[in-house]
Parts: C-alpha cells; sequence; structure tokens
C-alpha cells in the first residue's frame, strides 16, 4: 500500500465537512501519529475548539491502515462515544476510502452490562423481586415494573440490544433485570447465544481496526481481567478523569442487602441460605457500631463477623458446586450463584489479608437511608494501569485539562508513566484557536469571605443574585455539594425572575436541552455538570463557581492518599487535594467558551483563589482569561452582553 500521510487526510476531512485550518489539531495529528509509529507515550492537552477527536482519530486509522494493527480509543462520556461513531469516525473512514481506497472497520464496545440480555428478557435467569417484573397482576402496578415491560418490548425489536439506544431510558432497577454481569452468562450453554447482543459487540470488536470503548471497561482490563480485544495501542480521550473511573471499578463492596440477596437466590435454587440473612444483620449492626469513615485497623468485631461471612459464602459455594445442571434454568442459577458467592469470597478473603495494614487498600463504612456499606478500594491504580494497560503500548493522552499547575508531571504519575517500565513520555500543549483574553473574563470575587466548613452565607447568595442578574440569566452555576446548588437555586428563583433550572428536578439531558434553548435560563447543579457540558453560543455567557474543588478532608481515600503522600516525602495538600481541585476547576471553567464566537465570564465567589498561597498554583491550570476583581467592571460587561441577546 502507498504510504499514507496523515495530514492528507486531515485536509480532505476539514475540506468535506467544511471547516478551517487549525494549528493545533494539525500538531496534534503530527504528534499523535508519530508516537504510534515510534511506540511512544504521549500527553496532549488541546484546548477546546482544537477539534482533539480528529487529531488522534485520523492519526489512529492511519496508522491501523498502514501497519495492519489494532488501536483502542476509550472515552469518558457516552455523548463523545455517540460523536466518534456516528460522526467523526465516518468522516475519516470515508477519506481514506477515497484518497486511498484504504478500508479502516470500526467497532463500539461496552461492557457486557450495557447489552441486554436475551435470555433474561424471556425470563430465563432468576429474579430477585417479582415486582419488578410485572406491570399488572396480583402484585399490581408499579413504576418500575412498566419500565421493566417497555424495556422488554424493546429488546424484542432493537438491532443493538445496547442500553444507550432506548429512549426514553430506564431506570438501573429496571435495566437490572434485563441485562448480567459478565461473569453471570452461562456463555456456550445458551440458546441464544448466537443472537446475543453483548457477544455480537465483541465478536464485531475482536474483527474491527479501530475499538470505541469507554474508562470502566480499561478499568476491568487493568485490574487483570480481559475484557479487551488485543490492542497494539491505546489513545484515551477525556484522560483527566481515567484514574477516577479506573479507581471507581475496582472498588468493591459489601453489604446486608447482597448477603440477603444471595439468601434468596440460595432458598430459589432449593438450597440452605447457609444463615447469611443473620450475617447480613450482624454486618448492618457492627457497621452501626464503628459508624461512617475511614477503618485503618480491623476491629476484632469486624474481623469476626467478615470471616464467619466468608465461611458460609464458602459453605454455599460447595453447595452449588454440587448443584445439578440438568436444565438451562438450572444452569443459568448455579452460574449467578458462582458468580456472586465467587465476588463476595474475594472480598471478604482480600479485607482479611493485610492489605489494609500495608496501606496498599483503603477500608471504609458508608451510611445511606441507615443501610452500611463496607467498601474496599485500591490506593493506587498507576501500577494496574502501567502494568496490564501501557506496557509495550504505545500510549496517548488527551483532554482539554492535562497539566496541572502548568506541568504534566502529576498527571503523569498518576497514570504511571513514570514507571521504568514504561520508557520515556512528553507531553505536549497545542493551546486552543480560541482567544480566552479578548474573549472571556476570569473574575474573582475578592471582597467575599473564604467559603467555611457550614459553606457560604448570604453574602455569597446575593453576589450569586447580581451576577444572574446582570446577565439576564444565562448562567451555568457549579456548586460542590447538592445543598449549596439547591439553596442558592431556591434564593435565586425568590429574588429573580428568570428561569431557574436545577439538576435533580428532571434528567440532565433534559435541563440542558432547555438551558440551551431558552438564553434567559440558569442551570444550577453539581459535579456531573462540571465535566462534558457543552452549551455553545451566549446561552451560556456566565458561568459561577461556588467554592475551589476540593475533595472532602473525610475522603478515605483522600485521607490514605495524603498519607502516602507525607511517606513519600511530598506535600500531601498540594500533590492530592490542590491536585485534584486543579484539574476539576480548569473543566469547570472550560464551559464558558466553546466557540471562538463565545464571550462571557467565570465567576469564582471563593477568594482563597488570590489570597492563598496555593491559588497561584490553580490559577496556572485556567484557561488565560482576562483577569479581575473588580465587580462592578464584571457587572457591566454581563450587562452589555445581555443587551446583545
Amino acid at each position: 500500500m502507498t504510504e499514507l500521510e496523515p495530514r492528507r487526510v486531515l485536509d480532505h476531512v476539514v475540506d468535506s465537512i467544511g471547516g478551517a485550518r487549525r494549528d493545533g489539531q494539525e500538531q496534534m495529528v503530527d504528534a499523535v501519529y508519530e508516537a504510534l509509529v515510534d511506540e511512544g507515550h504521549l500527553m496532549v492537552e488541546a484546548g477546546t475548539g482544537t477539534g482533539k477527536s480528529f487529531g488522534y482519530l485520523i492519526p489512529a486509522m492511519v496508522w491501523a491502515a498502514q501497519s495492519d494493527q489494532r488501536a483502542i480509543i476509550s472515552t469518558a462520556t457516552l455523548a463523545l462515544q455517540r460523536q466518534i461513531m456516528q460522526q467523526d469516525a465516518p468522516a475519516v473512514a470515508d477519506a481514506l476510502r477515497e484518497i486511498y481506497g484504504a478500508h479502516v472497520n470500526v467497532a463500539l464496545l461496552k461492557g457486557w452490562n450495557n447489552y441486554a440480555c436475551l435470555r433474561k428478557v424471556d425470563g430465563g435467569y432468576p429474579e430477585e423481586d417479582a415486582l419488578l417484573s410485572r406491570a399488572e397482576g396480583e402484585f399490581g402496578a408499579t413504576a418500575t415494573g412498566e419500565e421493566v415491560v417497555r424495556a422488554r418490548q424493546w429488546a424484542l425489536t432493537s438491532e443493538t440490544g445496547d442500553r444507550d439506544d432506548l429512549v426514553p431510558g430506564v431506570s438501573d432497577r429496571a435495566w437490572q433485570q434485563i441485562s448480567i454481569q459478565k461473569r453471570e452468562c452461562i456463555g456456550e450453554s445458551c440458546p441464544l447465544r448466537h443472537e446475543c447482543f453483548p457477544v455480537r459487540a465483541r465478536a464485531m470488536a475482536d474483527e474491527a481496526d479501530i475499538v470505541v470503548t469507554n474508562h470502566s471497561l480499561l478499568g476491568i482490563q487493568a485490574s487483570g481481567t480481559p475484557v479487551l480485544p488485543e490492542s497494539h495501542a491505546y489513545i484515551v480521550d477525556e484522560a483527566h478523569d481515567l484514574v477516577d473511573r479506573v479507581t471507581t471499578q475496582l472498588t468493591r463492596s459489601l453489604a446486608g442487602y447482597d448477603l440477603r440477596s444471595i439468601a434468596r437466590l440460595l432458598r430459589q435454587a432449593g438450597l440452605d441460605d447457609e444463615g447469611l440473612p443473620d450475617a447480613a444483620e450482624e454486618l448492618s449492626d457492627v457497621l452501626a457500631d464503628i459508624g461512617e469513615g475511614r477503618i485503618v485497623k480491623l476491629r476484632e468485631e469486624l474481623s469476626d463477623v467478615v470471616a464467619r461471612i466468608l465461611g458460609k459464602i464458602q459453605a454455599a459455594g460447595e453447595a452449588v458446586s454440587a448443584m445439578g445442571g440438568g436444565n438451562e434454568e438450572q444452569n443459568a442459577a448455579k452460574q449467578v450463584l458462582r458468580s456472586r458467592l465467587g465476588e463476595m469470597s474475594e472480598m471478604c478473603s482480600e479485607v482479611l489479608g493485610d492489605a489494609v495494614q500495608l496501606g496498599t487498600r483503603v477500608l471504609w463504612a458508608s451510611e445511606f437511608n441507615d443501610s452500611y456499606t463496607l467498601y474496599f478500594a485500591p490506593l493506587d491504580v498507576s501500577a494496574s494501569i502501567a502494568d496490564n494497560l501501557f506496557e509495550n503500548t504505545p500510549v496517548v493522552l488527551t483532554s482539554a485539562t492535562l497539566q496541572v499547575g502548568g506541568s504534566f508531571d502529576a498527571v503523569a504519575n498518576r497514570v504511571g508513566f513514570t514507571f521504568p517500565s514504561q520508557g520515556e513520555w512528553s507531553g505536549l500543549d497545542v493551546g486552543s484557536p480560541f482567544d480566552p483574553a479578548k474573549q472571556g473574563i476570569l473574575y474573582v470575587a475578592e471582597h467575599l469571605n473564604p467559603p467555611g466548613r457550614d459553606g457560604y452565607g448570604d453574602q455569597h447568595l446575593s453576589e450569586i443574585v447580581e451576577l444572574i442578574r446582570a446577565s439576564g440569566g444565562g448562567a451555568l452555576c457549579l456548586f460542590t455539594s447538592r445543598v449549596g446548588a439547591e439553596r442558592a437555586a431556591e434564593y435565586v428563583r425568590e429574588a429573580l425572575d428568570v428561569p431557574v433550572l436545577v439538576q435533580g428536578e428532571d434528567q440532565l439531558p433534559t435541563l440542558l436541552e432547555e438551558f440551551a434553548a431558552d438564553p434567559s435560563a440558569s442551570l444550577f447543579g453539581t459535579i456531573s455538570l462540571w465535566q462534558g457540558v457543552d452549551v455553545p453560543g451566549r446561552t451560556c455567557r456566565l458561568v459561577i463557581i461556588d467554592r475551589i474543588p476540593f475533595p472532602r478532608p473525610d475522603d478515605p481515600l483522600i485521607q490514605a492518599r495524603n498519607e502516602a503522600a507525607t511517606r513519600d516525602g511530598r506535600n500531601a495538600f498540594m500533590s492530592v487535594s490542590a491536585t485534584q481541585a486543579a484539574l476539576l476547576l480548569a473543566q469547570g471553567a472550560g464551559r464558558l467558551l466553546r466557540r471562538t464566537t463565545d464571550r462571557g465570564v467565570v465567576a469564582v465567589l471563593d477568594s482563597r483563589l488570590r489570597t492563598r498561597r496555593y491559588g497561584s498554583f490553580l490559577l496556572a491550570s485556567l484557561p488565560k482569561m482576562w483577569p479581575t476583581t473588580d465587580r462592578e467592571v464584571v457587572l457591566g460587561a454581563l450587562e452589555r452582553l445581555s443587551s446583545d441577546i
């Protein structure tokens, strides 16, 4: 095949979509292609508007066509996955075919339980709650039951079985009734194997040159469980979120509900429940006595109850192994039980091991609605990522926010790039076509008192009102707590006659549509609004950030990471809390400028950004907008923006 040129493909794609040349995008295409060819590690910070999806898709697809090797592309959000699969990848594939006659096959692969299980839809797996399986009958109709019926009807006609193709969606509880975990699948024994949605998706991925997936599957792969096809390169978009997603994926949990659920399944299978309901009560009582928070040392009463649970689980496992496999229903029940008992056994064994004492794992209890759950998480996932994903494989990480305090080092450490086994890595900032200093104002309300333990007072709320009044709405208001968002939204509703939308009052996609459609509306919310929200134009002309998003000091993982940093001789606050805050703060501020024509204000109502020594570190991670602490200048600018609408 003639040597393929990424720049030529880029020119063709840009021309085909009526786009404009972007220096940063061209620079990124060259750097990513070089990293793939030279089998190196690269981090690319590509500001909003760079067109970074083409910046890595074009070199990846050219490299795959040229080398006959597979690249896996991972994203953190469904919106970006959808954009790649429906728009960007097809445009690049068309360009490759038209210029060179090359064919590159792209497939989407998600976790097993993101697809409907046809056998479960047909009632071929045990159900834990009959109310969820009926929309009517002797139990009466329930909202969840109606969702289940609708989801089952959809699954029988769907081409993909992909949950994201079910519109409108259903609750997690309803989806659980038509999906299963990979470990619970009966595999080759299933009579519907040839029609199975996840099997078909995996088969397509096995044949693809480019596989688009998500960070959660990377997390499973990083645990040492192979769920992805063999890959010769990884490209991770929205890479600022990778470590947290992998950590979440590798976190185990155990609650009384889990034990009672297993007991019900055992009884349904005609087996003894081994006293697991009593053990569930024991666990709940012990955790309630310990209370919420990190468990640094295993108390005797906790280790005793975990050991008893482990013994009961092992006894149940032996009974399940002795079960007959005379029919498909028995096989399905047996597989589900073996899977869940195996997971519980692994967690109990690990909790009773020395990982907590050694500091490699973090153990804590959490309470919700008077019910306690025991959590067990890795302190540091860099080794898992480096050893099970990135070793001997070229890797490209990209995001609009990868530098912390002006350096790539913090993120490189978190993903294991600095391990000797990883070889050389480099960081590249390709900038943005935006001119933040001319398009945006960064306002820090230095006159406000710093937030205290109880949040902030009426002074801060009045500031929010005056900013929104001046802008005539059009505000995306980002808070570090749900209570803070709800309180501020109610305050604004009482003070101003403008539409106020609040996260939690409707589905987030619906709220975003309403916000984008009404220039006078303002949207209040928490963490999920800080990242991934893309509302270009004058609709979002003001971003209000209530406070620096430091992690909670009582967060068990943060506590453990602080201690580890201190042991290593590092500044715990700067290397853990300030680093995490800088990444999230940059993401929040990045919601303002989404096009070269956007104008607006980012208002941070936390004076510490100007008055504390760490403020300069955080400011170095933000877009270089025109800075000011002058309230009257900002209100005047917002009034002028409002009058232009």
